[in-house]
């Protein structure tokens, strides 16, 4: 049995991470949530470690509001980069493998392909310099250690953008969606599966998988277009009760969306290192897509509503 501990409760990844451990019984996950241990002030992570002396540590927790971090950046910085190190430090102090996830943000967006591993990094504001800081104080710190990026995360669970735009088609005769920013939508389940499914390769003592890995989904979107994707599928799993299988969706451009910060305007990222090193394959989005809805479907008809 792997026993793992996992920073994070209550967000899309780690109840993602709760829900697809069933598939994995070799697989022991022990959640620490923010009322045993706030990142924003992490002096308690040294004993959760040093309690538990798990095989492997998954840091599923984050600072993610990209606007919001702009006006809050010591918020970002203790949660993405200061905590992070201590883990780092910690980990790499009883030689354990280190696992944490960062994001398409650490990359400015002014690709013309598919970002790899390797590629130049600038990040455009709070939020992406905060993951990045993370990224490299795991890298110095516990050379036995697995960096995920990945994009755009959606899931039954949390706040994320499948879940407004169902609520929005559901309440608006129009829904008007950025079309000029392109990234890779990808579900918090596929990405959960995928990472329990390469975990016991890294709990090895000289593993050559460590490293930098980009796991997203296979096909890239803007965010309109994905939004189209959610109105027909939306339509097939809520059922005619609906209404937002009719409304109108209208493509937008950044500049036509005020925001505090500036977003990649590309941020695909190339998934071949995974699936070649490690064996990640992720279903198709109509799968990927369909599974959340439905999901999302079963927990909002207990409320007697769709959304």
């Amino acid at each position: 049995m792997i026993r793992v501990l996992v920073f994070g409760q209550s967000g899309q990844l780690a109840r993602c991470l709760a829900q697809e451990a069933t598939c994995f019984a070799n697989i022991e996950l022990n959640f620490v949530g923010r009322s045993r241990c706030d990142l924003e002030y992490p002096w308690n992570i040294a004993e959760i470690i040093d309690k538990m002396r798990p095989d492997i540590v998954i840091n599923a927790a984050a600072y993610t509001a990209v606007d919001l971090a702009e006006s809050e950046p010591d918020r970002a910085v203790a949660v993405n980069a200061t905590a992070v190190k201590v883990m780092s430090e910690l980990t790499a102090k009883h030689a354990i493998p280190f696992i944490h996830f960062s994001t398409d943000y650490v990359f400015d967006g002014s690709a013309v392909k598919p970002y790899v591993e390797t590629d130049r990094v600038a990040p455009l504001g709070i939020y992406g310099q905060t993951k990045l800081a993370g990224e490299q104080a795991v890298r110095d710190l516990n050379p036995r250690h697995v960096i995920f990026r990945t994009s755009w995360l959606y899931s039954p669970f949390g706040k994320n953008f499948v879940k407004t735009m169902c609520r929005l088609l559901a309440e608006t005769d129009e829904v008007k969606v950025v079309d000029d920013q392109i990234g890779c939508p990808t579900s918090a389940y596929d990405l959960a599966h995928g990472v329990l499914q390469v975990l016991p390769a890294f709990v090895t003592e000289r593993s050559p998988a460590f490293g930098t890995y980009h796991v997203v989904s296979d096909q890239p979107l803007s965010w309109c277009a994905f939004t189209r994707r959610i109105q027909v599928l939306g339509a097939d799993v809520f059922g005619p009760e609906w209404p937002g299988g009719d409304r109108r969706i209208t493509p937008i451009s950044t500049d036509q969306f005020p925001s505090k910060v500036k977003r990649p305007a590309y941020s695909v990222l190339s998934n071949r290192k995974v699936r070649e090193a490690l064996g990640v394959n992720f279903p198709s989005m109509t799968e990927s897509l369909g599974r959340v809805l439905t999901d999302l479907n079963k927990v909002t008809a207990t409320r007697k509503r769709i959304f």
